[in-house]
């Protein structure tokens, strides 16, 4: 391994610069599982140091632009979560046409100060965000197939999680066990203070009629969300978990052989099955409370075999109105979808440790309880 990960260098320079003190807890706990459980390459190292160290400088820069402000709360936002890799991108990139909704573009995450309206300034980031994504799809050669991002498209706001250091993002990149049952019950109401601070930011660019999010793991802290914002609407797909699963673990296992000369795979199924076993049910029993105008389940199949029509049920379901022109780029997004020649992510539950029966034992109450 190519040296070990060290607390006081991700913290160099940005002491007293990173607001309440909510961030230390688990950057312990993520740096020592990552020491502890890793033989990270050259490169590992090097992506793993660099993504930690780039979001407390995130962190850093937001507190201290926010610091002495007080801005009115964002407008109301709706949630698209569920299991990964169960259509939620999909869904995502159809309602974000519709100019009433506002989504985060995947610069916006990464590089958003200092706030600019500068087309040059935008397009200055974009070309070094592009130019990032470039390398790492050269070093992932399957990130491509799996989940392509450009800095300009919108982007789901998981990554927003990594300032409070406190998102699955990190077990993609590394084997963190004690790291993730850190997460499966530790508070998340200040990642959603971060959140909240992030989209004030956002608004002083001008203020959407709503905010349109995704992230798959904000099915297990809606309560959280909830007090952060009272008003959120959720969108909850469901896809059979003998197929998401495994493809989030392929996905797991792709990104991690980049980074690790020990990828063990059924370590990754273990994990990854435990994990969203843990925060389906406390979605579960979190919808239980949502009113009736809060929350609209979508399956899979029904999305992927009409998906104008399951958007049409989400817009009734919400008192929203769908115009011609929304309608119209969705059915051309639709045409230019089935143009795009798409590679084949192959995978094999096997391979994870995994099989129907265990994902069945484990899932029961999520599989009971939904369509897929």
């Amino acid at each position: 391994m190519f040296g070990k990960i060290s607390i006081n260098n991700m913290l160099d320079g940005l002491d007293g610069h990173l607001g309440e003190d909510d961030y230390s807890e688990p950057l312990e706990i993520l740096i020592n599982s990552a020491n502890k459980n890793n033989k990270f390459n050259l490169f590992g190292t090097f992506a793993f140091k660099n993504q930690l160290k780039d979001r407390l400088k995130m962190r850093s820069k937001l507190h201290n632009f926010m610091k002495g402000k007080d801005l009115p709360p964002p407008s109301d936002p709706i949630f698209v979560t569920g299991l990964p890799r169960s259509g939620t991108t999909f869904l995502f990139n159809l309602l974000a046409l519709d100019k009433n909704h506002r989504s985060p573009r995947y610069w916006e995450i990464m590089s958003p100060l200092p706030i600019t309206k500068s087309n040059f300034d935008i397009r200055r980031r974009e070309w070094k965000i592009n130019a990032e994504l470039k390398f790492a799809r050269t070093i992932i050669p399957k990130l491509r197939s799996m989940h392509h991002i450009r800095a300009q498209t919108p982007e789901e706001c998981e990554l927003l999680a990594t300032i409070n250091v406190r998102s699955f993002v990190y077990m993609c990149m590394a084997n963190v066990p004690e790291y993730v049952e850190y997460l499966k019950d530790c508070s998340f109401e200040s990642v959603f203070m971060w959140h909240k601070k992030f989209f004030q930011m956002l608004e002083l660019n001008g203020k959407p009629k709503r905010w349109l999010l995704k992230d798959p793991s904000h099915i297990g802290h809606i309560p959280e969300i909830l007090s952060t914002y009272p008003n959120a609407k959720f969108i909850n797909i469901h896809r059979s978990p003998m197929e998401s699963i495994g493809s989030f673990c392929s996905l797991a296992k792709n990104i991690r052989s980049a980074f690790s000369k020990n990828v063990n795979t059924k370590e990754i199924g273990n994990v990854i099955l435990d994990f969203w076993q843990h925060s389906l049910n406390k979605g579960i029993d979190a919808k239980q409370n949502l009113s009736e105008g809060q929350i609209i389940d979508v399956s899979y199949s029904g999305l992927i075999s009409n998906p104008l029509l399951s958007i049409k049920d989400i817009y009734e379901k919400f008192g929203l109105d769908i115009d011609i022109e929304t309608e119209n780029s969705m059915k051309q997004y639709l045409i230019n979808q089935t143009k795009i020649k798409k590679q084949k992510h192959n995978y094999s539950l096997e391979e994870f440790g995994l099989n129907e029966k265990n994902i069945n034992d484990h899932l029961k109450n999520y599989i009971m309880n939904n369509e897929f």
